[in-house]
Formats: structure tokens, C-alpha cells, sequence
């Protein structure tokens, strides 16, 4: 019966230590349950930062309405068109003068290309900042850019205006000075 009674209070100790153990398992895993909850909110947290992030990135590679409405950008394209009209005239006229040589000619044909290079540049320019997935950059960081090629197609009109008005005025010169010597001339006789 000793035997017995040991054997009962040994099978009590050990359901005591079963009971305690279920408790030390629960707490584990209650423990566990709250690593991993607390581990997956700072993980969904940062990973919501990092998808923040690229939202805002992608969202800089997309154009605005605002950007794609500015009135500045019909200007440089209008802009454009005036230059290739002006130029394309005023080329025409320069190259049927008698007035000028043809070094001039291919002088003026030099600066024409070159302006229509820069202009082409500046619409190239243009689109990639009116376009989405082209360029990164904020809506005013686009404006500032459009603001900035506005201002350079600006200086080319204003420039290949200064640059037909001075060879016009050149060519008027050199056909007075020729008149001048043909009056003269022809006032004493000499001929060409």
C-alpha cells in the first residue's frame, strides 16, 4: 500500500507537472504570438514606408494635367514653328540677293542650322518633360523645366529676328552702295 500511495502521489506530482507545463507551453506560444504580431506590424509597417516610397517615385515618373495644360507649352511649340517659318523665308530671300556672296550664304546657312538644332533639342526637351515614364521629377520641378525652355526658345525667335533684320539691312547697304556706284558711274561715263 505504501507502494501505491507512492505511486498515486508520484502520478499527482506529474499531472501537477503536466499542468504547469501546458502553462509554460501556453505562455510560449501567447509570447510567440505576440513576437510575431508585433514582428509583422513593424514588418507591414516598413514595408508600407517602402511602398509609400515607391508610389511617390512612380508618382514623379506620371505628368500632371497641370503640367500638360501650361500655357507655356503651346508657346515653345508655337514658338518653334515661327522659327522654322521665319528662317525657312528669310533663307530663301537671303540666297536669291545678288548681295551676298556664297561664303555668306553658307555662313547664314551655319547659324540656321545650328538655331534649328537647339530648337529641336528643346522641344526633344519638351516632350520628355510633357510625358509620362520619361522623366522623374515633381510638377514644379516640370514647370521650372518647361519655364526654362520657354525662355530659350524665347532667345532663339529673339535672336533669329536681330539675325534676318541685320542681313536685311546689310543686304539694303551693299544695293544702295551698288546703286550709288552705278549713278555715279553712269553720271561720268563709266561703265562696268
Amino acid at each position: 500500500m505504501k507502494a501505491q500511495s507512492f505511486e498515486i502521489q508520484q502520478l499527482i506530482l506529474d499531472c501537477e507537472k503536466l499542468v504547469q507545463l501546458k502553462d509554460i507551453y501556453k505562455d510560449l506560444v501567447t509570447g510567440y504570438d505576440i513576437l510575431s504580431d508585433g514582428y509583422n506590424a513593424v514588418r507591414d509597417i516598413s514595408k508600407g514606408n517602402f511602398d509609400l516610397h515607391d508610389i511617390f517615385l512612380d508618382g514623379l515618373m506620371k505628368v500632371s494635367p497641370v503640367v500638360q495644360q501650361y500655357s507655356k507649352v503651346a508657346d515653345i511649340i508655337d514658338y518653334e514653328l515661327k522659327i522654322v517659318s521665319e528662317y525657312s523665308v528669310a533663307f530663301e530671300r537671303f540666297k536669291a540677293d545678288n548681295n551676298f556672296s556664297p561664303d555668306e550664304i553658307i555662313y547664314m546657312a551655319k547659324v540656321y542650322d545650328k538655331l534649328l538644332d537647339e530648337s529641336i533639342k528643346g522641344l526633344s526637351d519638351l516632350v520628355n518633360v510633357i510625358t509620362d515614364g520619361i522623366l522623374r521629377a515633381s510638377d514644379d520641378e516640370r514647370l521650372n523645366r518647361i519655364d526654362a525652355l520657354f525662355a530659350d526658345m524665347q532667345d532663339r525667335l529673339t535672336f533669329l529676328r536681330h539675325f534676318n533684320n541685320n542681313t536685311s539691312v546689310l543686304s539694303l547697304q551693299r544695293a544702295r552702295s551698288k546703286n550709288d556706284l552705278n549713278t555715279v558711274g553712269g553720271i561720268y561715263g563709266i561703265k562696268k
